[in-house]
């Protein structure tokens, strides 16, 4: 079988869809399906595998920036892979998003399974409910990786949705060593933009100690701002985008990883992460974060947006090694529930019933 995944996002920007996306077809191919992965490109391609589409063109999108491709030369390069591949199928991720994966289902060719990422709201199902709605008559077979994303798709497009989680890579064998620290540490890994939390985050940091350090990964439409704000506090360390080697070490390095985000997510894959590196995670009380871990078992949620609340919780857990050791342990025990292999299985049989 001959599959092509197409990602409507660049593959060599970091983002949750991005890695879902490499990471199923790489658990795919260790189980004999050959699979090449479509998407645009900012740079060279990340894998062997990927055929690059062109360029993206950073675009607004659910409080965020996506970086899409729905110029016409991607869509002809898309054409044109497609023709060459023949694929026995095609796995879309986030098919109604303007570029490949649209054009993908316009020039349908085999069959199509279309999986759905987003949650929250989008003015594109708002304003193009109507025409949309006939285009995903086109997929087979529709999956969400949660239930906030089957909602947001539903309610644009109608439809039933096959409910299969996001993943990650559980192969222990490749973790790195923890990065060092100098004092109890706290770690921030997303896009600095509202929607992420990292605003309440470093306003929460007056409420807690001034002996432990606050690792702040990535970087966004706000960082410049909270830099001037809150750059006087010697306790941040502005890390700027990593590398996939120096986020897995600094997960493991850290004391406690803290996603404080406001909404708009429809899984928790970076709390995954954090449980794989064995790192108690504090986090906001998103359903879709609660759906990953339990209060108080495998995290302690705050209510989100609430600085003091936030803040409490984080000090409860860095004083607290008793508690830092159960979260640890139930979390060990639940990502093996989340791994990409078995992801990758559960997909596959989707396919052979295709």
């Amino acid at each position: 079988m001959r599959v092509g995944m197409v990602c409507p996002y660049s593959l060599s920007v970091p983002g949750g869809v991005q890695g879902q996306v490499l990471g199923i077809a790489k658990a795919l191919r260790k189980q004999n399906v050959d699979v090449r992965v479509l998407g645009p490109c900012d740079g060279p391609p990340p894998d062997t595998s990927v055929t690059p589409l062109g360029n993206s063109l950073p675009t607004a999108a659910n409080g965020s920036i996506a970086p899409i491709a729905p110029d016409p030369a991607a869509q002809m390069r898309t054409i044109r892979a497609l023709r060459d591949e023949r694929f026995d199928l095609l796995h879309l991720h986030e098919p109604m998003v303007p570029g490949p994966t649209m054009t993908a289902l316009v020039v349908k060719g085999s069959p199509v399974v279309g999986t759905f990422h987003a949650a929250g709201k989008s003015a594109g199902y708002r304003w193009l409910g109507p025409a949309l709605k006939k285009l995903a008559h086109r997929i087979d077979m529709r999956c969400a990786v949660s239930t906030d994303a089957e909602r947001m798709a539903q309610e644009a497009l109608g439809g039933s949705y096959e409910i299969l989680f996001n993943a990650i890579d559980t192969d222990i064998d490749k973790a790195p060593e923890p990065w060092p620290t100098q004092a109890p540490t706290i770690l921030f890994l997303a896009r600095h933009e509202r929607r992420k939390g990292l605003a309440v985050l470093l306003e929460a940091m007056q409420y807690l100690p001034q002996d432990i350090q606050l690792w702040i990964g990535g970087e966004g439409s706000e960082t410049a701002q909270l830099i001037q704000t809150y750059g006087h506090d010697r306790r941040l360390v502005w890390l700027g985008r990593i590398s996939a080697e120096e986020k897995a070490a600094r997960l493991k390095g850290a004391d406690v990883f803290c996603a404080p985000s406001l909404g708009g997510e429809s899984f928790g894959v970076v709390l995954l992460e954090a449980m794989l590196a064995g790192t108690p995670i504090v986090a906001s009380d998103l359903p879709s974060y609660e759906r990953v871990a339990k209060h108080n078992h495998e995290a302690v949620l705050a209510p989100r947006g609430d600085t003091k609340a936030l803040a409490k919780a984080l000090n409860e857990v860095l004083s607290q090694p008793i508690l830092q050791e159960h979260l640890r342990n139930n979390c060990y025990k639940r990502v093996e529930l989340f791994s990409m292999d078995r992801l990758a299985s559960k997909y596959r049989e989707i396919y052979d019933q295709l």
